[in-house]
């Protein structure tokens, strides 16, 4: 039987086995290494083997299939965990110049204010934190809104750097040194911890988006990069559920390769610098009626 092999690694997984582990992942959690990923599963799932000193593939999937915390440090390998504070910028600028100033006009003489955000595949942290700063910059008088931020990973890893929120000087040179001093402290070792204003924000949890439940409508839901690790379908699934979670007037973000297109919801597109946003029209749900 034919087996799929790095040069740079001698451990060796056959395609019946690569198979098997692929398949395994998709029905547990909807993420869909397709062909086009052979190359990158194999070096992964190769490189995991060595690591746990398993001689077979079967060995691997037998163990993930038995114990939830191997799966999850199978996952930790797989799915790449590239993130940073503020990663694309002109997603923010939207959201400071555009969304939050008409979120804010729309809900300032609501009692209570509130703003729900939902970053939806959050890795370890720097998206959340970069949406709170951007609130606490954008708002007029922050502190006079209930501002609940949930960020949500399958991760359960990535989440724990998250919840603990500190960060080296390098994961922060995307920040001012306003925004380093305002929002962050020193610690041991050239670290800087998140201030507890930051923290207080956010609601992290652990969750897979193929089982996600209803939480309540949000303002504003950000997926960036996630929807790429699914089906076609289930893409588009995804994306209709997020729809239903949106407050009328609310904004989707998705990352640059993924698209609303298929899922035939009522998103309206806008462009904004180099930024391409959704927003649940009120106006174009009540033409569709």
């Amino acid at each position: 039987m034919k087996s799929l092999v790095d040069d740079a690694n001698p451990a060796a997984i056959s395609e019946h086995e690569l198979a098997e582990i692929r398949l395994f992942i998709e029905h547990r959690s909807g993420i869909l290494f397709d062909e086009s990923r052979t190359r990158f599963l194999s070096n992964r799932v190769a490189k995991h083997l060595k690591h746990r000193r398993l001689a077979r593939g079967t060995d691997l999937l037998r163990l993930i299939s038995a114990s939830n915390t191997e799966y999850e440090a199978l996952l930790e390998v797989l799915l790449t965990q590239e993130t940073s504070f503020f990663r694309y910028p002109a997603v923010y600028e939207a959201l400071q110049k555009r969304v939050l100033p008409e979120l804010h006009g729309k809900k300032f003489w609501h009692n209570p204010r509130s703003l729900r955000i939902w970053s939806a595949g959050c890795s370890t942290g720097e998206e959340p934190y970069s949406i709170a700063i951007s609130v606490l910059e954008t708002l007029e008088f922050p502190e006079a809104w209930n501002v609940e931020i949930l960020a949500t990973d399958i991760s359960r890893h990535a989440l724990d750097v998250a919840q603990r929120g500190q960060y080296s000087r390098r994961d922060l040179a995307s920040l001012t040194p306003e925004q380093l001093g305002a929002y962050f402290v020193p610690v041991a070792g050239g670290q800087y911890r998140v201030k507890s204003r930051l923290r207080n924000m956010i609601t992290f949890a652990q969750m897979n988006l193929t089982q996600m439940v209803y939480m309540g409508r949000f303002d504003c839901i950000f997926c960036m990069n996630v929807l790429i690790y699914f089906s076609e379908e289930l893409r588009a699934t995804l994306i209709r559920r997020f729809h239903e979670c949106l407050e009328l007037d609310g904004y989707l973000f998705l990352g640059h390769a993924e698209s609303v297109a298929k899922a035939k919801v009522d998103l309206e597109p806008i462009v904004i610098s180099d930024s391409l946003i959704y927003r649940k029209s009120a106006r174009t749900l009540q033409e569709s009626l």
